[in-house]
C-alpha cells in the first residue's frame, strides 16, 4: 500500500506523457488539413501523420490520461468545457510531435540503450524526472533509498499490475525525453556561423549612419479620395499572395442567439424560496442536516478565519452574535444566507504529523482504531512519532515522519481541522475522517484572531421552465420561418433580432463571444454547406442559437474575393503611394540637395543620427526596413531616388557613416550567433518537419 500511496502523491510525475515533447507540440498545432471531404473519413480515425492513422480509441486513451493528470494537478473533480478543449488541444499537440520525432528518430538511427536507460534512472546523473519523482523536496537531490526501496517493491508486483504499468509509462516518457534532448542536440550541433558572418552580424549591429530625409505621409491625403480600382487590387493581390496562405481550414457563419436567463418572475419566485427557507433555517435544530438538504453548495460547517466567506456576508456574519441570521444576500448568482453558531478566538495555523491507518487493510474500522490507540500509547511511553509514522502510516507523509507541514483553516477536512485548531501544543488526538484513522500530534499553533462557526445555505438564481419554454419557442419559430439564406436574413431584420457573427472559425476552437460550449455549433458548421441554415436550435447554456453558415475558407492560397475586404487598407495606402511617389520624383527632378526637395515641397528635411542596420527605428516613424536598408546601401552626399515606406514615401542625402573598430577575433561574435541559432534550431527543425508532413486534423468530428 506504501507503494501505491506514493504513486498517488507523485501521479503528476509519473503517469505524465511525453513531457519531453512539449517543447514543441505548439510547433504543429497549425498544421491541419480539414475540409468537407473528412466527414466521409474513417469513423474510427481521429486524424493522420506522415502517413501514420491516429485512432480514434487510442486518442481518447491519451485525452483520459491527460484530463485524470490535470484534474490532479488542479486539484479539481472535473473539468469545464475550456479545460477540457485545452487537454484535447494539447494531447493532440503531443500525438503530432511525438509521430514526427519518432520517424525522425527512427531515420536517424538514434536510440536508448538499455545500460543508458538504467543510469538515466540509478546512475550518478538521474534523469530530472526521477529526481522530481524521487527527490527530497529540501535539498533538491534524488532520494537514494526511496528509489531502491521503490524498485525492490515493483520487482514483487505481478506482471500487468497498475504500478508495473505506469512505471512503464513513465520509463517511456523519460526514454522519449532523452531522445528529444538527443535530435535537438543533433540539430544544434549541425549548425555552423562562419567568419563572413560574424563580421556581417558585428557591422549591422554597430556601424552608425546620419543622415536627413523628407517624408509625404499617406496621412495626408483623406481615405475618400484614394478609391482602388478592381486593377489596384489585383495588382496587390498578385504581388502578395504569399501573405493569403491559410494555414488550415476556416469557417465564419452568423448566429441569433434567444437569451434564456432567469427572468424578474425566476427572481421573484426564488426569492421567495429563500424567504421561507431563512425562517425556517433561523428555527432549525439540525443545522448540518438543514444545509444538507436545502444548500445548492453542501459547504461543511466549520470555524473560519475573516475573509473565508462571501463579501457579500463576511463583515455581517463577524460582526453578529451567535444564533444571528445573515441574510438573505444575491451575490454572485446566488442567494446566501449565513447562521453564526459560535464565535472564539483560535490559531491563525497550525503545524501538524499523522500517521493514517486504513481500515480496508486492518479489517475494519474498529480494529484500524484499535491499532491507532495502541499506536499513540507507544507514542505517549517514548516512542518515535516519525519512526511509528514511517513504519504504519499508509499516505506520502510517512516518508517525512508523518509531518503535514504548517497550514491554514480550510486546508484540511472538518473533522481533523477541529481536531488540531480546538487542541493544544503537544495533543496527541485518534480521530476518523472518511480518509481513515488517524493518530494526530498538534506541533505547534500560531497567530491568534476571531473565528467564527457558520453554516451558510446558497440558492442560485436559475431559469425557470416558462423562461426556457418561451425562449425555445422563439427559436423554434425563427427557425421554422428561417430556411434559407435569403429568410434568415429577412426574419432577423423584420423580427429586430440582433445578428451575431463568428468570423474565421478554427474547427477545434473552444469559445464564442457570449456562448459557453459552443462545440456542437462549431460542428454543425464544419458539416454544413455555404449558405445553409443549421438544421436544430442549439442549447448552450441558458441560450438558443440558430446559426447560418456565411463562408468557407479552404486551407491554401485564398482568392482575391475572400480577402478584398481584408486587404482594402493595404490597397488604398498602395493608390497613395502612387500619387506621393509621382510628387516626389516631380520634386526629386533637377535637385541637388535633399532642403532643396524639401523647399519644393514645402516641407524642412528632418536630420537623423545614430541609426543602425538592425534596429531600422525612425524617430517619431517607427520602423521602416525598406528605407533603412536604402540607406545603408547609398553613398555619403547623393540625394537617393523615392523610397516607399510603411508610413510614407521617402527622399533622404546620407551624411556619414560611422564605422566600428575591426573586429580583430571573431570567436565571441560566433558563439552569440551560434547560441541563438541553437534556440531557433530545434523549433526551426520542427517547422521543417511539419510542413514537409501530410497532417490531417478530424478531431471536429469527435469532440
Amino acid at each position: 500500500m506504501g507503494i501505491m500511496g506514493f504513486l498517488r502523491h507523485k501521479a503528476g510525475v509519473i503517469i505524465v506523457g511525453l513531457i519531453g515533447l512539449s517543447i514543441v507540440a505548439f510547433l504543429v498545432s497549425d498544421a491541419v488539413r480539414l475540409g468537407s471531404p473528412f466527414w466521409n473519413a474513417s469513423t474510427n480515425e481521429v486524424g493522420e501523420v506522415a502517413g501514420e492513422s491516429i485512432s480514434i480509441q487510442e486518442f481518447n486513451n491519451k485525452v483520459d490520461q491527460n484530463a485524470n493528470n490535470f484534474k490532479q494537478q488542479m486539484g479539481q473533480g472535473s473539468l469545464n468545457a475550456q479545460m477540457m478543449a485545452y487537454v484535447v488541444e494539447n494531447t493532440w499537440n503531443q500525438t503530432v510531435s511525438q509521430i514526427l520525432l519518432d520517424k525522425e528518430v527512427k531515420r536517424l538511427g538514434l536510440e536508448v540503450s538499455k545500460n543508458e536507460l538504467n543510469d538515466m534512472i540509478s546512475g550518478k546523473n538521474p534523469d530530472p524526472q526521477v529526481v522530481q519523482a524521487f527527490g527530497d523536496p529540501q535539498t533538491g537531490q534524488i532520494n537514494r533509498d526511496q528509489l531502491n526501496n521503490f524498485l525492490t517493491n515493483l520487482d514483487k508486483q505481478e506482471a500487468g499490475s497498475p504500478l508495473r504499468e505506469q512505471w512503464g509509462n513513465f520509463l517511456v516518457s523519460v526514454t522519449q525525453n532523452r531522445l528529444s534532448q538527443k535530435y535537438f542536440n543533433l540539430v544544434k550541433s549541425s549548425l555552423y556561423v562562419t567568419s563572413l558572418e560574424a563580421r556581417h552580424d558585428y557591422t549591422d549591429r554597430n556601424k552608425l549612419v546620419n543622415f536627413k530625409y523628407v517624408n509625404l505621409d499617406y496621412s495626408s491625403i483623406p481615405d475618400q479620395q484614394a478609391k482602388p480600382s478592381d486593377e489596384d487590387f489585383e495588382t496587390y493581390y498578385s504581388n502578395n499572395k504569399y501573405r493569403f496562405d491559410n494555414k488550415q481550414e476556416t469557417r465564419s457563419f452568423e448566429y441569433v442567439v434567444f437569451n434564456a436567463s432567469p427572468s424578474k418572475a425566476d427572481s421573484a419566485e426564488v426569492s421567495a424560496k429563500i424567504a421561507k427557507i431563512a425562517n425556517d433555517f433561523r428555527v432549525s435544530a439540525n443545522d448540518s442536516l438543514f444545509v444538507s438538504i436545502n444548500s445548492d453548495t453542501k459547504s461543511p460547517i466549520a470555524f473560519i478565519r475573516k475573509g473565508q466567506l462571501d463579501p457579500a456576508l463576511d463583515n455581517a456574519v463577524f460582526s453578529a452574535e451567535p444564533g444571528t441570521l445573515v441574510g438573505p444576500v444575491f451575490s454572485n448568482g446566488s442567494y446566501k444566507l449565513a447562521k453564526v453558531l459560535a464565535v472564539k478566538v483560535g490559531p491563525d495555523s497550525v503545524s501538524a504529523s499523522h500517521i493514517l491507518i486504513n481500515p480496508a487493510t486492518e479489517g475494519g474500522a474498529d480494529k484500524a482504531k484499535a491499532k491507532a490507540d495502541s499506536i499513540k500509547n507507544l507514542i505517549q511511553k517514548g516512542a518515535s512519532f516519525a519512526e511509528l509514522a514511517a513504519k504504519f502510516g499508509t499516505d506520502a507523509s510517512k516518508d517525512k515522519g508523518g509531518d503535514l507541514g504548517t497550514f491554514g483553516r480550510g486546508a484540511m477536512v472538518p473533522a481533523f481541522e477541529d481536531a488540531v485548531f480546538n487542541g493544544k501544543t503537544g495533543d496527541l488526538k485518534v480521530i476518523t475522517t472518511q480518509f481513515g484513522v488517524h493518530v494526530i500530534k498538534i506541533n505547534a499553533q500560531k497567530g491568534s484572531s476571531k473565528v467564527v462557526k457558520v453554516a451558510v445555505v446558497d440558492k442560485a438564481l436559475a431559469t425557470g421552465s416558462k423562461t426556457q419554454q418561451l425562449a425555445y419557442t422563439q427559436a423554434t419559430s425563427f427557425l421554422s420561418g428561417a430556411n434559407d439564406s435569403e429568410s434568415f436574413d429577412e426574419l432577423t431584420k423584420k423580427s429586430n433580432y440582433k445578428k451575431l457573427v463568428a468570423q474565421d472559425i478554427y474547427p477545434t476552437q473552444a469559445d464564442l463571444a457570449g456562448l459557453d460550449n459552443p462545440r456542437e455549433l462549431i460542428r454543425w458548421a464544419y458539416r454544413a454547406d455555404q449558405g445553409d441554415v443549421s438544421d436544430q436550435v442549439f442549447e448552450i447554456g441558458d441560450k438558443f442559437v440558430v446559426a447560418k453558415l456565411t463562408e468557407i475558407k479552404a486551407k491554401g492560397i485564398l482568392p482575391l474575393a475572400q480577402v478584398k475586404k481584408q486587404i482594402e487598407t493595404q490597397v488604398i495606402r498602395e493608390v497613395k503611394a502612387k500619387r506621393l511617389l509621382e510628387k516626389l520624383n516631380q520634386a526629386l527632378a533637377g535637385a541637388t540637395s535633399i532642403d532643396q526637395v524639401a523647399q519644393k515641397l514645402g516641407k524642412v528635411a528632418v536630420p537623423v543620427e545614430n541609426v543602425v542596420f538592425a534596429n531600422p527605428v525612425l524617430p517619431g516613424l517607427g520602423q521602416e526596413n525598406k528605407l533603412v536598408g536604402a540607406i545603408f546601401g547609398s553613398q555619403p552626399g547623393k540625394v537617393s531616388k523615392a523610397v516607399q515606406g510603411e508610413a510614407g514615401v521617402y527622399a533622404f542625402v546620407v551624411n556619414q557613416f560611422s564605422k566600428p573598430a575591426p573586429l580583430v577575433n571573431t570567436f565571441k561574435q560566433k558563439q552569440q550567433i551560434a547560441q541563438m541559432l541553437g534556440q531557433r534550431g530545434p523549433n526551426a527543425a520542427f517547422t521543417a518537419l511539419r510542413d514537409l508532413a501530410n497532417i490531417k486534423d478530424n478531431r471536429v468530428r469527435f469532440f
